[in-house]
């Protein structure tokens, strides 16, 4: 069987991205005590881990989010760093962050990009290559996020 999860590299940053299924008794409380009608409301936790490969440091400016659900719904979500933060990454050095993607359906697809900026001042985009929300994912791995 394949991965669920994705793996991909680009300009010498390398985006590790997995997700896993909140039963309704694990959901975090923004998500337990909100009220979503009756449709039934699927919660994941995704966590990326971001690896600096290359030679040069790059900073995290902003995220694009393309989040497509069963019914084939799409949702863009873009904004500035990643969970409030604005990660610098020296060569070698890792970054890992979790964060949550409700979704109407009870699987769908992640994807998107990162956007970064070199110490020059270039700023380049990074893929975030498709993974899968769906309830048969093997859990995260939930080790401390690295600085």
């Amino acid at each position: 069987m394949n991965s669920p999860h994705s793996d991909t590299t680009t300009d010498g940053i390398r985006v590790q991205a997995a997700a896993e299924y909140l039963a309704q008794d694990n959901l975090p409380p923004e998500f337990a005590a909100a009220d979503h009608g009756n449709k039934p409301h699927f919660v994941f936790r995704y966590k990326i881990t971001l690896t600096n490969v290359g030679d040069s440091t790059a900073r995290l400016l902003a995220r694009h989010w393309i989040i497509v659900d069963s019914d084939g719904r799409r949702e863009d979500v873009r904004g500035r760093g990643v969970v409030g933060e604005f990660p610098k990454l020296l060569p070698g050095e890792s970054h890992s962050y979790l964060s949550y993607c409700p979704l109407p359906t009870k699987w769908g697809t992640m994807e998107g990009s990162y956007t970064f900026e070199r110490e020059d001042g270039k700023r380049f985009v990074v893929a975030i290559g498709r993974f899968f929300l769906v309830p048969q994912a093997p859990p995260l791995r939930l080790e401390s996020p690295s600085r």
